[in-house]
């Protein structure tokens, strides 16, 4: 307990709890949450699913990722300066889409949806940015398990919580709940700590794009590295796609799978990432990613079993605690290991350009799982998904060795 306090009681680790918050509240807002208000209002099913494209946002913010870079707001410094901006500006967007009506109104939502997707995209790089500038070496990964804590129960509260208020309030007024719980979060900004560092960022906005890409290619196997980041989670992605459909297929209930994929499945999670983080304080990230790399190969084993015996509820509790026990673990040190690549004078850019990669696999690797699961059964799918494990493994060795001397952001040498 005390080595827990150690790692998660600092000002710079603790104050990523309430930007983690902040950067994952708008989410379900636009998402889930939306969604269901728009059934309650009889839009037509068509016109929620071109909603989605509300969520493009998110995986272009590397386009405007190097004006962040390149510009400081004439308040709180480069980074919590922004986030103040986009905070504040998030606050002003939620309160209009309660003010309007998805019913009689849908395209001013959707044009809503849209700005607050785009505010929220760049308050996740500024965030990502400013977890990256403000940590030491020691406590990137607390912070990165500290950070999934604060996105994962700000989804909770805007949705689950938001849809149980709902019942008993108008849609309008639970809107209102959100923009006045994101103006909150401001506080957290206001008493966020300034990164020990001073950073000159670029001069000019063009260095702002180009320098950060060179700075980054210019290092033996960049390529190389962006392949690894790829691949590191490709088993968690495959197995993925179809965890619902496939407990659904075995007869759980919809109770079933949301109860406990998510009430135990984010309890799971959070100890997963403050374990980890713990973890990689200990040992470093290079040891940790190989440890929770052959850990992640568990789930596959377990959701494994459950094909092969059935519906029974022990085992499905246990496949899922394990998933987002382990899945946990190695997303902290994934997200430590990537904000260590980056160059603090371009980390907004660089980092955007990582996740960008890592989304790719999370979006692509879905495709075939279907026919997979059509061609070899449900069992067999989950014991070949654990093979999506060993590209990253072997990978390892290049891009993270077991005997290296971690020496923070000077050492990004690959």
């Amino acid at each position: 307990m005390r080595d827990w306090l150690k790692v998660y009681g600092n000002r710079r680790v603790l104050s990523l709890l309430g930007l983690g918050f902040s950067s994952g509240l708008p989410l379900a807002l636009i998402g889930t949450t939306l969604q269901a208000w728009m059934t309650s209002e009889n839009v037509d099913l068509r016109v929620i699913g071109i909603f989605s494209l509300v969520g493009l946002p998110y995986t272009l913010k590397v386009l405007w990722a190097p004006i962040m870079d390149r510009f400081t707001p004439p308040w709180l410094g480069r980074r919590r300066g922004w986030i103040t901006v986009t905070q504040i500006l998030l606050a002003m967007a939620i309160l209009a889409m309660g003010l309007s009506s998805p019913g009689t109104m849908p395209w001013v939502v959707a044009s809503l949806a849209l700005l607050i997707a785009f505010c929220s995209a760049s308050q996740d790089i500024v965030v990502d940015a400013y977890r990256a500038d403000v940590l030491h070496e020691q406590e990137l990964g607390a912070g990165a398990a500290t950070t999934v804590v604060g996105y994962r129960l700000a989804l909770i509260v805007s949705g689950a919580f938001a849809l149980i208020l709902s019942d008993y309030i108008p849609w309008r007024m639970v809107y209102f709940i959100m923009a006045a719980l994101m103006l909150a979060n401001t506080l957290f900004t206001f008493l966020a700590p300034e990164p020990s560092e001073r950073v000159i960022p670029p001069k000019t906005l063009k260095d702002a794009v180009w320098e950060p890409l060179t700075s980054y290619f210019r290092r033996s196997g960049a390529v190389e590295m962006l392949i690894f980041i790829m691949v590191y989670k490709l088993s968690d992605a495959i197995a993925g796609a179809m965890t619902t459909p496939f407990l659904l297929d075995l007869g759980f209930s919809r109770t079933d799978v949301g109860t406990v994929n998510k009430a135990f499945g984010l309890l799971s999670t959070i100890l997963g990432t403050l374990a980890g983080g713990s973890v990689i304080a200990k040992i470093g990230i290079n040891r940790s990613l190989w440890i929770f790399a052959f850990l992640q190969a568990f789930p596959h084993l377990a959701f494994t079993v459950l094909a092969l015996i059935g519906k029974n509820y022990a085992a499905m509790v246990a496949a899922i605690g394990l998933e987002n026990l382990c899945g946990g673990m190695g997303t902290a040190a994934f997200v430590a290991f990537m904000m260590r690549l980056c160059d603090k004078r371009f980390t907004a850019t660089q980092y955007a350009l990582l996740t960008s990669f890592m989304a790719v696999t999370r979006v692509l690797a879905g495709v075939p799982t279907g026919f997979m699961v059509n061609s070899i059964g449900w069992p067999m799918f989950f014991a070949v998904s654990m093979l999506g494990a060993l590209p990253g493994i072997l990978l390892l060795p290049r891009f993270a060795p077991w005997k290296a001397v971690e020496r923070g952001v000077g050492s990004r040498e690959l």
